[in-house]
């Protein structure tokens, strides 16, 4: 298909969905314009995880060559208030043997394969989609000069993350399909290493309802996760991210590390404050208008899972509007039929996950600290494998999703180890 008979896709969010679905598309044949509502591109973030399923994604896409995995090599500690240390898993430890990065990491590779002439309007956001059996108008508005104007587009694509504008004009409001697990995360960049740890050492601090984990790097400053629950997510959102945090970690003294960590939340002008929420949605597309990325099905932080299934979406939304040119709506069928139950799983796996995280009791503190020891013999080796479900890492964390879908081979190389 040459240039001048591309059709046009708008593709809203500049995320690591929006960029690798625009890639893609566009090598499809598609024409691609990007909006964004920052002024600007982002960069840094905090901590993301690469599966195998993720990896084989992004070897299709082109971007893992343009990724490394910055994890540490360094023994991680499990650490609590009083100064006290231990051996501890870092999230590098994790079956699977994920890659380690910032999510600005990924977004740099989508975007080193982005060509040249799909346009990217930053500042900009849409305000009405109405759609008919050949396209979709979108009223864009310009939020830096307040100019708006409507264009025709033959597919719009929602990447525009948990709190979708385009799912919400689209599909109908939030609280359709937004559904709270009670926990609220901050996750932020710490210049430096924390005291009480050496430079590229990761710890956790694990008390029942509330964490603390330092993600360390070989090549880079350490990102940090609190998180706890909560009984009331909307009251968290009344006071401050480090007033929220103080409290839910209590009055009494925090120690050298935790203490820190606080001290740089207080400061810090990069934190994602947020509640833990998955979107649950029957169908990501409503006729020519589909969701991808967190917009459709939003697997939370504690699933690891986030990058990987978007850009296996994003790759597979591609292939599948090559199989079904000119179908929009088989092809956006076929797409969801591929995608769901790795996705599903993800979801329903989340509250287990959680668990990694943040743990509900002292009797779970007391099972994570004991889980090197079982693997020291056969039997507590394959309870530790049932602990930490190997056997469903391997066939949904670490399947090539795409290569599934499509009936091809799978990617099977050294790079997507299973444990």
């Amino acid at each position: 298909m040459s240039d001048n008979k591309r059709a046009r896709v708008l593709v809203v969010g500049m995320g690591i969905s929006g960029i690798a679905t625009a890639a893609r598309l566009h090598r499809a044949g598609w024409d691609p314009v990007i909006i964004e509502r920052s002024p600007e591109r982002r960069s840094g973030g905090y901590l993301v995880a690469l599966f195998g399923a993720g990896k084989a994604a992004a070897r299709r896409l082109g971007l893992l060559e343009h990724l490394h995995d910055r994890a540490s090599s360094q023994p991680g500690l499990d650490i609590d208030r009083t100064g006290n240390a231990r051996s501890g898993m870092t999230y590098a430890d994790m079956p699977g043997r994920p890659w380690l990065m910032l999510r600005g990491d990924v977004e740099k590779a989508a975007f080193a394969t982005l060509p040249e002439e799909v346009r990217v309007r930053y500042s900009t956001v849409p305000t009405a989609i109405v759609q008919d059996d050949d396209g979709v108008d979108v009223t864009l508005l310009d939020t830096a000069s307040g100019s708006s104007g409507t264009e025709r587009f033959e597919l719009v694509v929602g990447a525009d993350g948990l709190r979708s504008t385009v799912r919400a004009l689209v599909f109908g409001p939030h609280d359709r399909y937004l559904r709270r697990m009670g926990y609220m995360i901050a996750a932020f960049e710490y210049r430096g290493t924390p005291p009480g740890l050496a430079a590229g050492q990761a710890a956790t601090l694990l008390e029942p309802d509330r964490s603390m984990w330092v993600f360390a790097f070989e090549d880079h400053d350490p990102t940090i996760l609190l998180s706890y629950r909560t009984d009331d997510v909307d009251a968290e959102f009344t006071r401050s991210p480090i007033e929220s945090a103080r409290a839910a970690f209590g009055a009494q003294p925090p120690g050298r590390t935790l203490g820190a960590v606080l001290d740089t939340l207080e400061i810090s002008d990069t934190v994602l404050f947020d509640s833990v929420e998955q979107v649950r949605m029957n169908t990501w597309h409503n006729g020519r208008v589909v969701l991808v990325g967190d917009s459709a099905w939003c697997v939370t932080l504690y699933a690891g899972m986030g990058v990987s299934s978007a850009l296996a979406g994003a790759d597979l939304l591609g292939a599948m509007l090559e199989r079904h040119p000119g179908d929009p709506e088989k092809a956006l069928t076929a797409w969801e039929q591929g995608l769901r139950p790795y996705i599903t799983h993800y979801q329903d796996a989340a509250p287990d996950d959680r668990r990694i995280f943040v743990v509900d009791n002292r009797l779970q503190i007391l099972l994570r600290r004991v889980m090197p020891a079982l693997g020291r013999t056969e039997l507590g080796r394959r309870l530790a494998d049932r602990i930490m479900r190997v056997e469903e890492i391997r066939i949904y964390k670490s399947a090539d999703i795409v290569g599934e879908a499509l009936g091809e081979p799978p990617y099977r190389h050294e790079e997507i180890p299973v444990a």
